[in-house]
């Protein structure tokens, strides 16, 4: 398992530039498949839905910017009692990245 000091805190950036979210991982990519799953789900990936995800990586003038998407999906059989039988998946595709100048 990842140290504390292996992960990366990274802002969800809105058009206005507000930061209304922090997601943490150890590479940008990460953080976005976090903040991808909480994105409305479509009943299928090919369907879904693409967003811009635009993520500041905190303490820098990077940011990270994603498409992503979400979807709902059946369990596994062998998923633990607590799972619901309806889960979300996410997934993201690496637009580029931007440098920032008013921080």
């Amino acid at each position: 398992m990842a140290r504390d000091k292996d992960k990366r805190n990274f802002a969800l950036r809105e058009g206005s530039g507000e930061e209304t979210s922090v997601f943490s991982g150890g590479t940008p990519r990460q953080a976005a498949l976090k903040a991808a799953r909480r994105l409305d789900p479509d009943d299928s990936e090919a369907s879904a839905d693409r967003t811009e995800l635009r993520l500041r990586e905190k303490g820098t003038h990077k940011v990270h910017i994603y498409e992503g998407w979400a979807w709902e999906e059946d369990a596994p059989d062998d998923k633990p009692d607590w799972m619901p039988d309806e889960i979300t998946k996410g997934n993201v595709e690496k637009q580029g990245v931007e440098h920032l100048e008013d921080i």
